[in-house]
């Protein structure tokens, strides 16, 4: 692939990712409500959760899910029952833990990268931005596109990381600073419950 396509794949990708969407409320959310090393853990859970979708692109499975009702119905209900979860288990929590504890590590960090590659991965609009955003980077004419793709892919999810893991470090910076209110803590994290619902009925309600 010539540097120039590379540059601008990267440069769309950054503007993409930088834009307001679940991703960023979710990385943030997590932040300023559980703390640095949780935002960052999150965040890099969802850049993971990019190269699975970048995979089902490659391999054309992305298309045949999506060209499904029933399974396209069935994975945004499953990557919905999933964000509910969360906002169940942070808003019954809310308040309990100080931002101090969750950074010295109580909820290990392999917690959050989880929590944010399962809600990544079963989010079929992720999917469907893939398939129709990778090939218009491929170039047949320079080879195969299977390589293209995942090399794409790989470069999107590279950029996520350090744009996703800066939010998450900055928004728990500005979380522990508020959290040393136990009424900030407890809304913080009732706040974080609340918006993880809204994300789950807004996927509910999405259409291929």
């Amino acid at each position: 692939m010539s540097g120039e396509l590379i540059l601008a794949f990267l440069a769309a990708s950054v503007f993409i990712t930088l834009a307001p969407g679940p991703d960023n409320l979710m990385v943030l959310s997590v932040g300023v409500s559980r703390g640095r090393a949780a935002g960052m853990g999150f965040g890099i859970g969802c850049a993971l959760g990019c190269f699975t979708h970048t995979l089902w692109a490659t391999l054309g499975i992305g298309a045949a899910v999506l060209g499904s009702p029933a399974t396209f119905t069935t994975l945004k209900m499953a990557g919905a029952a999933y964000l509910v979860y969360i906002g169940f288990m942070a808003w019954r929590h809310a308040g309990e833990s100080t931002m101090v504890n969750l950074d010295a590590g109580k909820e290990p960090l392999a917690v959050h990268v989880r929590r944010g590659f399962i809600a990544n991965a079963v989010n079929p609009k992720v999917m469907l931005f893939f398939i129709a955003f990778l090939p218009q980077f491929v170039d047949p004419a320079r080879g195969e596109v299977w390589p293209q793709m995942l090399l794409l892919g790989a470069l999107f999810a590279a950029q996520t990381v350090v744009i996703f893991g800066s939010l998450g470090w900055f928004s728990g910076s500005l979380g522990a600073r508020l959290q040393r209110n136990p009424q900030w803590a407890l809304w913080l994290d009732r706040g974080a419950g609340i918006l993880f619902i809204a994300l789950a009925l807004r996927l509910v309600l999405a259409q291929p």
